[in-house]
């Protein structure tokens, strides 16, 4: 069987920027949205689905343009929101495959012959995602749980000598001098890399004890942190269809001042958000340790095997 047939209706020079799959009746439905180059997106056709995409000037999106504009961060951070918003829309308007950023064919009819060669797989994939969303859920490392990096200790205080002079703490009498290495100095027991233990009195030793305690207390506090986010995915897949755990993100990333210890992503049935709500408030409840943000709904990213056009 050979693709439907397809009368391309782009001029000469110009491409087609693919957005996403979506089944045909939905693509009647589709309200009008603009795409890139501020142009209204089109619709190709066939084998029952529709491919849904905008029109594209060669010689900006075409291979090599296309290529030094990817690296141009804020062509690409202006494209990637305008193919985003597309996808979004047609999210909300019914099951949608996403297709991968910077999807361009030359012409129409390229589009119609990806329907037709993927046309049981991507039937299936609409299928297993009508009736579902894509909701989020990340969780923040609470303060009071790992401390920060450099343990928020305060080191004693030291007045720096001359040449060949150690440095001392002006603490008055019966304070020990404070010189690394030097017979008065405190002694310093080893404990492990990157873990100070000090035994003796005195300043420096005070000091030590802290750090020892608040790098033991940090230890403790990422492992709940950790456990805490394995629970909460655990249960939330139980009421997901299909659940990923993403890496989490950086805070440059993320925008959150506080660690990322969960970055999941859970496909929800339509009919069972309100429970699925209930179970994060509740998982926030129980392991305070982390602060839980649901976020969405998305278009379904996180659940497509292979993405049309890759």
């Amino acid at each position: 069987m050979r693709p439907d047939p397809v009368v391309p209706t782009t001029p000469a020079g110009t491409g087609t920027w693919l957005h996403g799959i979506v089944p045909a009746s939905v693509a009647g439905a589709l309200a009008p949205v603009t795409g890139l180059a501020d142009t209204p997106v089109r619709v190709v056709r066939g084998s029952g689905l529709a491919a849904v995409f905008s029109a594209v000037p060669l010689d900006e999106y075409g291979e090599q343009p296309l290529r030094r504009n990817l690296e141009n961060l804020g062509w690409l951070e202006r494209t990637a929101r305008a193919h985003h918003r597309v996808v979004d829309v047609l999210a909300r308007t019914g099951p949608v495959v996403p297709a991968r950023l910077a999807t361009v064919h030359t012409d129409e009819r390229r589009l119609a012959v990806l329907l037709h060669d993927r046309r049981a797989d991507l039937t299936a994939t609409l299928a297993r995602l009508a009736g579902h969303q894509e909701w989020g859920v990340k969780g923040y490392v609470l303060p009071g749980g790992p401390p920060p990096a450099d343990g928020g200790a305060t080191p004693p205080r030291t007045a720096v000598g001359g040449a060949g002079k150690p440095a001392v703490d002006a603490g008055g009498a019966g304070t020990p001098t404070v010189d690394p290495g030097g017979a008065a100095a405190p002694a310093v027991d080893a404990g492990g890399p990157g873990t100070p233990t000090a035994s003796g009195t005195g300043a420096g030793a005070a000091y030590l004890r802290r750090r020892r305690a608040q790098l033991r207390a940090r230890e403790t506090g990422q492992q709940a942190a950790a456990h805490s986010a394995a629970a909460v995915h655990t249960e939330l897949a139980g009421y997901a269809a299909q659940a990923r755990r993403h890496t989490p993100q950086d805070s440059r990333l993320s925008g959150e001042p506080h660690p990322m210890a969960l970055n999941g992503a859970y496909l929800v049935p339509v009919e069972g958000l309100a429970g699925f709500r209930a179970v994060v408030a509740a998982l926030a409840t129980r392991h305070p340790a982390l602060r839980l943000e649901l976020t969405g709904p998305w278009p379904p990213y996180s659940f497509i095997v292979e993405q049309p056009g890759s």
